[in-house]
């Protein structure tokens, strides 16, 4: 298929290198030159160097025929815009990013059905993973050495904020499983005694984490 994505951001890089992993040709679109520069030698597609908003960019991208139009900026008003844009240049397919979650009804009465919510995905996701592993970590293994690894959060915890924790340097926390809850977090998300907490981490630091995050029983045994 031939794609093209609006947005140079982590995510539409990410995209877009899977979609050129999986043999499709894709256009990157941005309106920040540099960042498309800084990319050419990462990535192995067309670049093209505006707003992605425009129809006459988007005809640019589109040129002679285009599958589908994926929409990735930061920006929830930008990639609607784009996205009706899109469906007035003729692309197949329209996929805007969406990330507050009271514009997906607003979408739908756009008549833009396919939507990418990544924050309620990847929450969900989160969740099915953590439910599918009863140890006290599990672990997805990504390219480059990083993991996503959850942990239960052990009583002596209990209250503690994310900024709180004693985390390496190589370690980030995205997600959060409360019961029938789940979320991404921020530094100022606050802990409870048995949530399910969700890191990418580097593959060297997971060991360290292992210890932090045992049981109390385990930590008082050990030491």
């Amino acid at each position: 298929m031939r794609i093209v994505v609006v947005g140079a951001s982590r995510f539409g890089q990410a995209t877009t290198r899977q979609l050129l992993d999986k043999g499709h040709e894709v256009v990157l679109v941005d309106s920040d030159r540099s960042r498309l520069e800084s990319l050419e030698e990462d990535l192995d597609c067309g670049m093209l160097h505006g707003d992605g908003s425009l129809p006459s960019i988007q005809r640019d991208a589109y040129g002679d025929h285009a599958d589908a139009l994926v929409l990735l900026t930061n920006s929830d008003d930008v990639n609607i815009l784009a996205a009706a844009v899109g469906k007035s240049i003729g692309f197949e397919r329209v996929l805007p990013q969406i990330v507050r979650g009271e514009l997906i009804s607003v979408c739908e009465e756009l008549g833009l059905e396919d939507l990418i919510a990544p924050h309620s995905r990847v929450a969900r996701s989160i969740v099915r993973l953590l439910e599918d592993n009863d140890d006290a970590a599990m672990e997805l293994r990504f390219h480059k050495g990083l993991q996503l690894v959850g942990y239960q959060i052990p009583k002596r915890l209990d209250g503690a904020t994310v900024r709180d924790l004693d985390l390496p340097e190589r370690c980030r926390a995205i997600g959060i499983a409360r019961g029938e809850v789940e979320d991404l977090v921020s530094e100022d998300t606050k802990l409870d005694a048995g949530d399910k907490l969700v890191l990418l981490v580097d593959e060297n630091v997971k060991s360290d984490l292992d210890a932090y995050f045992s049981s109390d029983d385990k930590s008082q045994s050990a030491s």
